[in-house]
């Protein structure tokens, strides 16, 4: 029988005519594992960077419990929403990226990271820990794919093989691991700052250049007992750098990203401000109850994997509205060219440049 792929949804993450819950890069990703998956054990299959559940439910069998590791929130969702739709549920266990994920795999699944710091966590942590026979299926559109990735691939694997291309995609089949390693975040200084990112993280161990004129716009006089959100955290800079200007405030960071969640922890705990910087993983700030934040600072993504809307941002402008106090504010950077400044106003409240430069501008919006 074969498997319902247009039943499968996006949802909980951006819906739109033109993005799309399944690709040919999956469909590709599932017909050369085919066999391999055909002749494995349930515990012999790891499905790594799956975007809303294909590779999972395609591959599990009744009684089956897959190991999967998504980084998005977004994706861990619409992956259980997905299992509950098509009566799939319990077929698969959402795991973090760490040995026990790869421990004794057989047969990977692997939808190809951009980031290739990403690749190369990955990479590694399944040649330490896989079984020795391991073969890695990873997958892409070739547009978002380089020969680099493949260098990447032969760092840790004797023998890399690449797969013929249909319709724009193609899947690179890794085997024979060696010198395998468990990720660790990349660390620079950044001024008096140090920053840590593992691989896939925005901007890495470095300060983007929109986060860099954000900083340099935020005000300096902050209540000591304000809530401060650093939303959508990234490397954790922002809400670190607070909270070092501020040695009195408690600040709550978040996004949607594990592998910045953990990367944002370790920047915090470099930086001696670890007990009053707390991190946690979420689709904007659903663990927050409404108006309880002072100030919010957002440099938002406009990125859905490799698409980009701008319905990103203006849910995380409608969060941040809630989650405002009343006479709150919310600081933004974002790419002129966005024009971000209505959607604020409307979402947000009255709204007013702070800053303006050849690329980006910050702006205030203040709750009703």
């Amino acid at each position: 029988m074969d498997f319902p792929f247009d039943a499968l949804r996006r949802w909980p993450d951006v819906e739109a005519p033109d993005l799309v819950a399944v690709d040919a890069a999956d469909r590709l990703l599932l017909d050369v594992s085919h066999e391999a998956r055909r002749d494995a054990a349930p515990d012999d299959v790891v499905v790594i960077g799956d975007a809303f559940g294909a590779l999972t439910l395609a591959s599990a069998q009744p009684g089956w419990s897959l190991r999967v590791h998504q980084d998005s929130l977004l994706g861990e969702r619409a992956l259980v929403a997905n299992a509950e739709a098509l009566e799939m549920s319990g077929v698969f266990r959402s795991l973090p990226l760490s040995a026990e994920l790869v421990r004794d795999a057989r047969v990977v699944l692997l939808r190809l990271p951009r980031s290739l710091d990403a690749l190369d966590d990955i990479a590694g942590l399944i040649a330490r820990h896989a079984g020795p026979d391991v073969r890695v299926f990873a997958g892409g559109r070739i547009k978002h794919m380089t020969l680099a990735m493949n260098d990447v691939l032969r760092r840790y694997f004797g023998r890399v093989d690449v797969s013929p291309a249909r319709q724009k995609s193609r899947v690179l089949i890794a085997a024979e691991p060696h010198d395998g390693r468990d990720p660790e975040p990349k660390r620079a200084r950044v001024g008096d700052l140090e920053v840590c990112a593992f691989g896939g993280v925005f901007a890495g161990a470095s300060l983007d250049i929109g986060t860099r004129f954000l900083l340099e716009n935020l005000p300096n006089e902050i209540p000591d007992d304000a809530l401060v959100v650093d939303l959508a955290c990234g490397n954790g800079v922002v809400g670190v750098t607070i909270a070092r200007r501020h040695p009195r405030l408690r600040v709550h960071a978040s996004d949607v990203s594990a592998a910045a969640v953990a990367s944002a922890r370790v920047t915090a705990a470099a930086n001696g401000v670890a007990d009053r910087v707390e991190v946690v993983q979420d689709a904007g700030l659903s663990s927050l109850p409404d108006g309880v934040a002072d100030l919010i600072a957002l440099n938002p993504p406009f990125h859905t994997g490799a698409a980009v809307h701008e319905r990103l941002a203006h849910g995380l402008f409608a969060d941040a509205a809630r989650v405002l106090a009343p006479g709150g504010e919310l600081w933004t950077v974002w790419n002129s060219h966005l024009r971000h400044r209505s959607a604020l106003d409307r979402l947000v409240g009255p709204t007013r440049q702070v800053a303006r430069n050849a690329k980006f501008t910050v702006t205030v919006s203040r709750s009703d």
